[in-house]
């Protein structure tokens, strides 16, 4: 008779435990490729929201023969600074991205702006005759949270990587258009938006001097452009560039340190590293975070769509990418503002024929400690000279005559 093994096939403990490390090494090996593969396609998720906005520009330029306008909007009755907060009016401070909303099938919201928007007595909007009319046509300036068309948010301003949501911000964008390689000017632009100033607002030979000599990108606060302007080409010229919005942590790259004053000769006109070198500024033991006191928790970058002013609606070509924000201490001041990101290792960018490249931080920048060309200074700075900033700085002017040989 033949005696069975009574013994069990199966696993002893320690070959459990070899699989289990086996299988603990190869999640640990396949979960940064997974991680590298949702950037990778969140990454080219932002690139086709910017294509959207080139094509968008296109569009608009094919319909109305000229670029939507940077810093407009409506006036208001008398003369009233760029940085005055109004219900009657917008006061000219309205995004270039305003105009694209119907462009990018955001008819609906686009009708919302252009219409007197109606208000229930409680105050939710609604288009009951019935109601008040408190916000005319075309809404008050951007910073209004009690205007619900600036607190929306528009998927296509939005880069699937950048994880900011809700307050402080409005309604927040990813997206701004590029006015070169100079912060000279870029809060008021061509017109002369004060106090006194007559209404409608016009260019002064002041405002138009310096606008002219400073303002190099393919779009002009307040001024219109199109791509009959761009001497460069449009397959050489930025026309919008990609911005991280903040996060509340001083960032560098997503809001202003308080370094530069208050007045018209902030040092980071002569000086694109003024901010880089002054100490205390940035955390030596941090460097990508500020050690001084930031602007307000409602200045961050990119936190109103539809705000024309530097910090919320612009982009410069002066410090290279994902660099620190430099600028007058407020969000209504003049700012050298860089682009940033949360991809890694660089930025989107617009071209103004509508291309979307992926500028990286490494790219040539020039003599970063030479002042912006402007008015009143001669040599390489006097208007209408090539860019002090190299490449990328090249990049971001529409007629200065630099020859793009690089690739980029």
């Amino acid at each position: 008779m033949v005696q069975q093994d009574s013994r069990r096939a199966g696993f002893t403990l320690v070959e459990l435990l070899v699989v289990i490390a086996i299988i603990g090494v190869l999640v640990g090996l396949l979960l940064p490729a997974v991680q590298a593969a949702r950037e990778a396609a969140r990454r080219m998720s932002c690139s086709n929201n910017f294509k959207q906005l080139g094509l968008a520009m296109h569009n608009y330029h094919a319909a109305y023969n000229k670029l939507p306008l940077l810093g407009t909007g409506t006036h208001p009755p008398t003369g009233t600074n760029t940085w005055s907060g109004l219900t009657n009016s917008n006061n000219m401070r309205l995004s270039a991205l305003v105009g694209m909303l119907p462009f990018i099938e955001q008819q609906g919201l686009w009708e919302q702006i252009s219409n007197p928007l109606l208000l229930r007595t409680d105050g939710s909007a609604t288009n009951n005759p019935g109601g008040t009319i408190p916000w005319p046509a075309m809404g008050p300036t951007p910073q209004n949270i009690q205007y619900p068309p600036w607190a929306s948010e528009v998927a296509a301003f939005r880069c699937p990587s950048d994880p900011g949501r809700g307050l402080p911000a409005l309604g927040r964008t990813n997206y701004v258009a590029c006015t070169g390689d100079s912060t000279i000017n870029n809060r008021d632009g061509y017109l002369n938006v004060s106090a006194g100033a007559q209404v409608p607002y016009v260019a002064t030979s002041g405002t138009s001097e310096r606008a002219n000599a400073s303002m190099r990108g393919t779009f002009v606060m307040r001024k219109q452009t199109a791509f009959r302007d761009i001497l460069d080409g449009t397959s050489n010229t930025i026309a919008m560039g990609e911005i991280a919005t903040d996060l509340g942590d001083k960032d560098v790259r997503t809001i202003g340190g308080r370094l530069a004053g208050n007045n018209n000769t902030a040092p980071f006109y002569e000086d694109p590293l003024y901010c880089r070198n002054t100490v205390p500024g940035i955390d030596p033991e941090r460097p990508s975070f500020w050690a001084v006191t930031t602007n307000g928790s409602a200045d961050g970058r990119g936190f109103r769509w539809a705000e024309a002013v530097p910090l919320f609606g612009q982009c410069t070509t002066i410090r290279p990418p994902n660099k620190e924000l430099c600028g007058m201490s407020g969000s209504d001041r003049n700012l050298s503002a860089t682009m940033s990101s949360r991809h890694q290792g660089g930025v989107h960018v617009v071209m103004a024929d509508g291309a979307v490249k992926f500028i990286t931080d490494s790219i040539e920048s020039g003599n970063q400690s030479m002042g912006n060309v402007r008015t009143g200074r001669t040599g390489p700075r006097a208007p209408g000279s090539a860019s002090p900033y190299g490449l990328w700085g090249s990049l971001g002017t529409r007629g200065s005559r630099e020859v793009i040989s690089e690739s980029f």
